[in-house]
């Protein structure tokens, strides 16, 4: 485990050096597209899901125990808890580290991933609980999907 927490260390460092070298739109790219690229996996791997299935495989892979309410037909109530007070992409409690990665990594990587497997779809996340911003177990975030007018 202590290897893997490195490797963590090292992407989190390396990300936030991006962002200093680079500016934000940096890996916010890089985000989107590893997303779309997950979500072309997805979609060639097997049946189409609904996009509750689609998230909960997707949190699943990242270790975490998922819990998705549909609100309306719009909006969904994610929360996903892990085992540690340890966020797969954004690391321990370090609350200058908490909102870069959520606008920089996060939001971006599910946004591609999502457009990719749904592209009749627009999303937003507004999130309540952050691992790196709050020290506890729970990501927790509204889910907001619009259809893409034609």
């Amino acid at each position: 485990m202590s290897r893997n927490k490195d490797i963590l260390k090292f992407f989190q460092a390396y990300v936030k050096e991006m962002i200093d070298i680079g500016g934000s739109n940096l890996p916010k790219a890089i985000s989107v597209k590893s997303g779309s690229r997950l979500g072309k996996f997805y979609k060639g791997r097997g049946p189409s899901l609904d996009l509750e299935g689609v998230l909960k495989q997707f949190y699943v892979a990242l270790k975490g125990k998922p819990t998705i309410k549909k609100l309306d037909d719009n909006n969904y109530d994610i929360s996903v808890k892990y085992s540690k007070k340890f966020c797969p992409i954004g690391g321990a409690y370090d609350a200058s580290r908490g909102t870069v990665f959520q606008e920089n990594i996060c939001v971006p990587y599910t946004k591609g991933f999502l457009s990719e497997i749904f592209p009749q779809f627009t999303t937003e996340a507004d999130f309540i609980n952050c691992i790196p911003l709050n020290n506890k177990k729970t990501c927790h975030f509204i889910l907001k999907v619009r259809d893409i007018k034609k």
